[in-house]
């Protein structure tokens, strides 16, 4: 994985996520997910893109069950944004690097 993306867990999710002062993309994925490693090269770029703007980072659903029942996660992937540690976007199923822009761009002002 790039070292641009992050690992957030249900241990680091309030500190890491909640807290951040920076907009936070996550991306819940499970290791069986085809799409979600399809999505990893777009998550990558992103996470270039935006640089200092937006932290993006990925949590294993398999791995963690608190933080995916606490937003009812279902599908894989599931692409969510939070600001001030508030949801204000969610999208689910893969989504290309135009795509995600799209989905950034109006938060970021």
């Amino acid at each position: 994985m790039s070292e641009n993306i992050e690992t957030f867990t249900d241990q680091n999710w309030q500190q890491e996520v909640l807290e951040s002062s920076t907009p936070v993309l996550v991306d819940f994925w499970a290791e069986w997910c085809a799409p979600c490693k399809a999505m990893v090269p777009d998550l990558e770029a992103i996470a270039g893109d935006y640089q200092g703007r937006v932290r993006v980072g990925k949590l294993n659903v398999e791995e963690n069950d608190q933080v995916p029942f606490k937003y009812s996660i279902t599908g894989m992937p599931t692409l969510i944004v939070l600001k001030a540690g508030q949801v204000v976007e969610q999208r689910v199923g893969k989504m290309s690097r135009a795509q995600l822009a799209k989905l950034l761009d109006p938060l970021l002002g």
